[in-house]
């Protein structure tokens, strides 16, 4: 598994994402996962997850040690308090004694930020939690976080694809020694059918979806967790290192469009419910 190290901390550069993966097929995803090579989990207390993927990497020969553990806060625990109570829920839940990144899943107005700050980095001096994070923060309050983090601000986690510009954004990260992990790289299956991404695929030998995930990891600070369940889109979303792009194809990947990611997401829903 190649790695993103950005100021000392080093991320497997491809995780799996497990938003909306419950019971079973989570459980057989992660181990999977872990059995082809993959050596970062992206969950969250949100999610309804955590005891699935604990189960999973419980199971699995690979080492605790060996892998890169994300969680994330829910929106009710942002007091001091409730992010202690909730983090020490999340370890037994994943039955490990620490997590490698604790993210805050979306910004909250309603609990002061250097109050959720304040347990997290309590929790990385105790050893429960070995780098903080963000998900879904901006520029000002990622700014923000970053002033009242003792420990720093390892990562923004947010929706990143050829579709969705995070240009102002990424650069910020790359100035500040940031990563920034791409969630929906796929946008939703939207690049699924691109005829761009087809047209530079076939030059190497790859799907159009290796191609979007390709020009993720080629950009420096960023890493991602695209979603996955059976055996052989896990290993194809691995198949990306054998490659490079060229200036001009990454130019021709990056086509920002918010009606074609609201698209691929609208098709992805339809899928869900059986409307397609």
């Amino acid at each position: 598994m190649k790695t993103t190290t950005v100021s000392g901390v080093e991320i497997p550069s491809i995780g799996l994402g497990t938003w909306r993966l419950t019971g079973d097929a989570c459980v057989d995803s992660v181990r999977t996962a872990l059995d082809l090579g993959y050596r970062h989990l992206d969950t969250a207390q949100e999610y309804g997850n955590e005891r699935q993927v604990g189960d999973a990497l419980r199971a699995s020969d690979v080492d605790r040690e060996d892998v890169f553990v994300t969680t994330k806060l829910g929106s009710r625990n942002r007091t001091y308090d409730d992010v202690v109570r909730s983090v020490d829920e999340s370890l037994a839940k994943l039955d490990t004694a620490y997590v490698d990144l604790l993210l805050i899943h979306w910004p909250n107005v309603t609990t002061p930020l250097r109050e959720t700050l304040a347990a997290m980095n309590e929790l990385v001096d105790e050893g429960k939690v070995r780098h903080l994070g963000v998900s879904n923060f901006g520029i000002d309050r990622l700014s923000r976080a970053r002033e009242l983090s003792e420990h720093g601000v390892a990562t923004d986690q947010v929706q990143y694809n050829p579709y969705w510009s995070q240009t102002e954004l990424l650069d910020y990260c790359r100035i500040h020694g940031i990563v920034l992990t791409a969630y929906s790289p796929l946008a939703h299956g939207g690049v699924l059918d691109d005829p761009v991404l087809e047209s530079i695929g076939d030059a190497h030998g790859k799907s159009a979806a290796q191609v979007a995930l390709r020009w993720l990891v080629q950009q420096p600070n960023v890493v991602t967790v695209p979603k996955a369940t059976s055996r052989d889109h896990l290993e194809a979303n691995l198949d990306v290192f054998d490659f490079e792009l060229t200036d001009r194809e990454m130019a021709r990947i990056y086509r920002p469009s918010k009606p074609r990611a609201l698209a691929g997401f609208v098709r992805s829903r339809a899928r869900e419910i059986g409307c397609l």
